[in-house]
């Protein structure tokens, strides 16, 4: 297993080396395209653009958003463990970049990641010298992997998780070589579930590297919410005080149409109602704007900072970063990514631990076990709609007209979320401790 493992890898290697300079011409397109850092973009390519300061350096690697804010509770923690401590986390997507650039601790360096090539990574590696990487979720780049374990740089994946497509690719007698290969260069893997966990072992990661701690997903926190943005919600939060309000959270393409038609439906029975709509990508809500305002509605964009006026009732969040806040203006969060087939879900958490009635589609992938998890704790705590949209609208108006059903609906959301929320961090800094940093740093490496 061990030597097809190799020469799968190998394979890899000479394949990633080959198209390098069409990666480069990718990168290249991408800025273009405006889906690159203007400035930035060569960091994908291994090449810094901040200072390496002398001492240990864990490097946190995350894709987008929702991975980096994950990772933000446990290099806290870590810092205040560890004040020496220097941490480096990239992310990958350059809306990520700008939400994260503006909130993140200044001690705290963020990068763009190294694209998984030979030279990318050697230059990204032989610059910050990392004593240790914390890889996110699902970032299994061979690479990456492989450099570092050369390297002598102890490896760690946290809230580990592999959907089941990647597991059907990653067990088919061509790729589990590989995947066997690369986790047998980990020092700790930590899935965010019992399922999650038995997945890692049937790709062959060494039973003695896994250990559980809890979803990380369940104490995102604020990260730097500024002032002016306090200031704004909170104007909302008064604009909104005499309405009835729901949110209609994280939606994708296609199910706009669901929420819309709920919406409409609504309006007849509640006539001082207010929708908010959160698409997952900002330029989505401000289609969804345009389109309802030529048809007639009265609608205001986030990002337009405009008032309400006595005719507003529909409200369009065309901004990033702002959904752990959005959640407490609103006593009913609708998740979407759960509406239509082929979808994944999002997170329900954020919207429990802002104490809101949780409904949800039936779609909801690899969120499954959290949805899971809430019911078990308190059967109240998620409502999960899987008939489609005249079950969602007949959910909601018995929540409207059911006021007792909709504050104990309230209440077990977000009791579940405090009963799962706690200790994860804690748990996963004794992880970390034991398995990773009592390795990287008795020998600290020269600089």
């Amino acid at each position: 297993m061990m030597k097809n493992g190799l020469a799968a890898y190998k394979i890899y290697r000479a394949l990633s080396y080959g198209v390098s300079p069409l990666i480069r011409l990718h990168l290249r397109w991408r800025r273009f395209r405006g889906l690159e850092h203007l400035q930035r973009w060569p960091e994908r390519l291994g090449h810094p653009s901040q200072p390496r300061q002398p001492g240990p350096l864990v490097w946190f690697h995350a894709v987008s958003l929702g991975e980096g804010m994950i990772a933000i509770p446990v290099i806290k923690h870590c810092i205040q463990k560890m004040p020496h401590l220097n941490i480096l986390l990239t992310i990958t997507t350059l809306s990520a970049f700008e939400v994260l650039r503006k909130r993140l601790p200044s001690e705290i360096i963020l990068q763009f990641s190294p694209v998984d090539t030979p030279a990318s990574i050697s230059s990204f590696l032989h610059y910050w010298k990392p004593n240790a990487i914390v890889l996110m979720e699902s970032e299994l780049w061979p690479n990456l992997i492989m450099d570092a374990s050369k390297n002598g740089i102890t490896l760690a994946l946290l809230n580990a998780r592999i959907s089941e497509k990647s597991f059907n690719i990653w067990s088919g007698s061509v790729l589990l070589p590989l995947i066997s290969l690369m986790f047998s260069k980990f020092s700790l893997i930590v899935p965010l579930s019992t399922e999650q966990g038995v997945r890692f072992q049937l790709l062959q990661a060494p039973p003695y590297i896994i250990n559980f701690s809890g979803d990380l997903k369940y104490v995102i926190g604020d990260i730097g919410v500024d002032e002016s943005s306090r200031k704004s919600i909170d104007n909302l939060r008064l604009q909104l005080s005499h309405k009835q309000v729901w949110m209609a959270s994280s939606i994708h393409r296609g199910e706009e149409e669901i929420i819309l038609g709920v919406h409409t439906v609504l309006m007849q029975l509640q006539p001082n109602i207010v929708t908010i709509i959160v698409p997952r990508h900002p330029q989505h809500g401000r289609e969804i704007a345009k389109k309802l305002e030529r048809e007639g509605h009265n609608v205001v964009l986030r990002s337009q900072h405009e008032r309400f006026t006595p005719e507003t009732n529909i409200y369009v969040v065309d901004t990033l970063g702002e959904l752990r806040q959005l959640y407490t203006l609103t006593p009913i969060a609708v998740i979407g990514g759960s509406f239509v087939p082929g979808l994944s879900g999002h997170n329900i958490s954020e919207a429990a631990a802002a104490g809101c009635a949780i409904l949800t589609g039936r779609h909801v992938g690899h969120f499954s076990h959290m949805v899971l998890e809430m019911q078990q704790s308190n059967p109240l705590s998620v409502l999960q709609v899987v008939s489609g949209r005249v079950e969602l609208e007949n959910s909601l108006i018995e929540l409207f007209t059911n006021t007792t059903l909709l504050e104990t609906r309230r209440r077990a959301a977000k009791e579940a979320f405090c009963m799962l929320s706690s200790d994860i961090v804690a748990n996963i800094w004794s992880l970390l401790n034991f398995h990773i940093f009592s390795r990287s740093f008795t020998e600290t490496k020269p600089h």
